[in-house]
Parts: C-alpha cells; sequence; structure tokens
C-alpha cells in the first residue's frame, strides 16, 4: 500500500503540457526518474478536473483559470505547484489584411474551448479594445483538428488555435500564416504574463507525500529544460506517445511552446496577477471567487 502511494497518478491534455512531460514519461517507463509515475492523457480539461475531484489523479496539468475554479469546487482541496505553460495561442489564416484584434470586427473566428483559456482570454483582448463578442461571429469546435479542417477547406476562414496544433495547420495548409500572436497582444494591454497552464496536486497528498511532490517537481523540471534544449529527442517522443502526430511539426512547435516551470515566489506573482485579470472581466472564469493564498503549495 506504501508503494501504491507513492505512485503519483499524472494527467496532462494533449498539447504543449504533455510535450513538457514527455521525457519524464520516457524515463519514468525505463525507470530512470526519481519517482513513481502513472500517466494519462485527455483530449478535454474536463475528464482532468473530473478525476481530480474523484481522487483518480493526484497530479494534472490544466487551464490555469480551471485550477481555481477547482480550488473552489473542491473547498480549497487542491494545490497549484507550477506554471507549466505561458502563451500559445495564435490567430491563423490565409488573409494576412488581419494585424490587430479590432481587424476581428464583423468577420467570423473558429475556435476550441468556449469557458476555457482561450475563450478568456480572447473575451478579455476584445473588452481591452473596446470591442465585445458582439463584434464577431464566434463558431465554437469541440476539437483543435475541427478548427483545422475548416481552415483547410475555407480558404477565408480565420481560426484561433494553441500551438502545437497552429504548426500542424500550417504544415496541412500552406497558405495559412499565423496573423495575430495573442501573447504580444496580451502583453499590450495587461501588465501581467499570460499562462496558459498550471500543474495542480490534490492537498489531502500533498500533505501525506511532500517528498513525492517535490521529486515530481524535480523530474518535471529535467523534462521541461529537455523539450527546450534538445528539440529532435523531445519531438520524436512526442509522436511516440501520440501527443503530436508527426515529430518534424512538433519540432517545429516546440520553440513556440513556452514550456516552463514556474515554482514559488514566481509562480504565486504571476499566476496570482492572471487570474486577478480574468476575475476582473468575469468573476464565473476563476469559480466566483480569487483563490486565497493556501492555493500556493511552497516545499516545506
Amino acid at each position: 500500500a506504501e508503494t501504491d502511494a507513492k505512485t503519483l497518478h499524472v494527467g496532462s491534455l494533449k498539447g504543449p503540457t504533455t510535450m513538457g512531460l514527455v521525457s519524464l514519461m520516457d524515463k519514468s517507463s525505463n525507470g530512470e526518474s526519481e519517482g513513481s509515475y502513472e500517466f494519462i492523457m485527455a483530449a478535454d480539461a474536463s475528464e482532468l478536473a473530473a478525476q481530480v475531484v474523484s481522487g483518480d489523479l493526484d497530479i494534472a496539468l490544466v487551464p490555469a483559470n480551471l485550477a481555481s475554479v477547482l480550488y473552489q469546487k473542491t473547498k480549497q482541496g487542491i494545490e497549484v505547484i507550477d506554471i507549466n505553460t505561458l502563451g500559445v495561442l495564435y490567430v491563423v489564416s490565409a488573409d494576412d489584411s488581419i494585424h490587430n484584434i479590432a481587424d476581428l470586427k464583423g468577420r467570423t473566428l473558429y475556435m476550441t474551448g468556449k469557458g476555457t483559456t482561450p475563450d478568456y482570454v480572447l473575451q478579455y483582448l476584445l473588452g481591452a479594445n473596446s470591442m465585445s463578442a458582439d463584434d464577431l461571429t464566434i463558431e465554437y469546435k469541440s476539437e483543435a483538428t475541427e478548427v483545422a479542417a475548416v481552415l483547410k477547406e475555407n480558404a477565408d476562414a480565420i481560426g484561433l488555435l494553441p500551438q502545437p496544433f497552429v504548426t500542424a495547420a500550417m504544415a496541412q495548409n500552406e497558405n495559412l500564416k499565423k496573423v495575430l500572436n495573442l501573447t504580444e497582444e496580451w502583453d499590450k494591454v495587461a501588465d501581467t504574463q499570460l499562462i496558459t497552464g498550471v500543474t495542480v496536486v490534490r492537498k489531502e497528498y500533498a500533505e501525506a507525500h511532500p517528498d513525492v511532490v517535490a521529486a515530481f517537481l524535480a523530474d518535471y523540471a529535467k523534462s521541461v529544460d529537455a523539450a527546450n534544449t534538445d528539440l529532435d529527442g523531445t519531438a520524436a517522443l512526442c509522436e511516440e506517445q501520440g501527443v503530436v502526430a508527426k515529430a518534424a511539426i512538433a519540432k517545429k512547435a516546440l520553440p513556440n511552446c513556452n514550456i516552463v516551470c514556474l515554482t514559488g515566489d514566481e509562480l504565486k506573482a504571476n499566476a496570482s496577477a492572471y487570474l486577478q485579470v480574468l476575475y476582473d472581466a468575469d468573476p464565473a472564469a476563476v469559480g466566483g471567487a480569487l483563490p486565497g493564498d493556501d492555493f500556493y503549495w511552497t516545499a516545506e
């Protein structure tokens, strides 16, 4: 039972968060990691959220606003241990007449994730540019691949996608261009860093096994380092683990995925400022209230 309790059950999303994990996944399967892990990868953040709430997952890499929602939903039962991904969102189109947010007025934008990070980031940027969702038509799709399919079929279509799906869509369609980098648009109007993903742990587990959580963070930091320095090795693992269809696409996308491991004071300062921006725009985005200081895990 003791061994089982120390096997961390880790969930992540198909995309940049798992791209930062693949080196650890590989080391773990070869018995070369500090800790003992079981990994699952989901296409939808709500799957991970449900498994954190049920206790089937100990650690999950989730959108930053969802972490705050989970904190409220579990009555402060989760903590965030790091920021794992910064800005990864781009507007892509074959139409290069789009140079800023205002140029989306009157257009149709295809995207995923109603009520998730891309949606809240878009809504915030529209508001900061004296616009609202009423100024354009937003068509929500359930998966990034569906957005990519629309972009391929319709030469005038405009899509909002995260990496690595941006790179994959551009590989399928040579006319597509990155017309807006939402991190740059965010930097123009906000004083905070744009955060995509954070890593959460169940508080009950963290209190019982702080050493296991610390070991995971050490392992994860090495995995992030590999994602940013060993592009060929990480890209090959991304294909092998089914995160990205082709290693060549993963290699091209990795430098634009902003994969990080920010902990401690850096985590708290950046995450709290980012959540404040979302809260000010729409309290529901963070679960109705801002999380307290006990939201931020610190190694004893």
